[in-house]
């Protein structure tokens, strides 16, 4: 229950927010990835994830992992890819080989706090707002790359 009252209390929050933000493109861009990760971390949630880190930094590498869960025994990085529309490409495909290395750095640092024993994987969600609904799309692929 607790979950579905925070969630109803940000999408209010933003709403009220976006009556006082700017409306350039830049700024709408960006409000939309945020709005795809809150909407990912929700959902993955759901899914049974424990959710134990959000927009993970390394002062080591460039780069960010939006989201860090575990989904039973294994640790996900996962990133949030999110769209208004399908008309360019999937969400999923704009993670490339050069955003996967990136990824990989930054997961390697994190890995360093775990014991060496720990299983993990990289999950990429998509978000899609599409005009003619109220609630986000999300597609969830597990295991969604590896890295050498």
């Amino acid at each position: 229950m607790s979950g579905l009252l925070t969630r109803a209390i940000v999408g209010t929050l933003d709403r009220i927010a976006s009556h006082f933000v700017s409306r350039d493109p830049a700024s709408q861009h960006l409000e939309t990835g945020r709005r795809g990760e809150e909407a990912a971390y929700f959902h993955l949630r759901t899914l049974g994830y424990v959710m134990v880190a959000r927009n993970f930094r390394s002062s080591r590498r460039h780069g960010e992992i939006d989201l860090i869960g575990w989904d039973g025994e294994v640790l996900c990085f996962i990133e949030v890819k999110t769209r208004s529309s399908h008309d360019v490409k999937p969400a999923e495909a704009a993670v490339d080989h050069a955003k996967r290395r990136e990824l990989a750095a930054v997961a390697r640092e994190y890995l360093r706090s775990m014991p060496p024993s720990c299983q993990w994987r990289f999950d990429v969600v998509s978000v899609y707002y599409e005009e003619q609904s109220h609630e986000p799309r999300i597609e969830l692929f597990q295991n969604a790359f590896s890295v050498s």
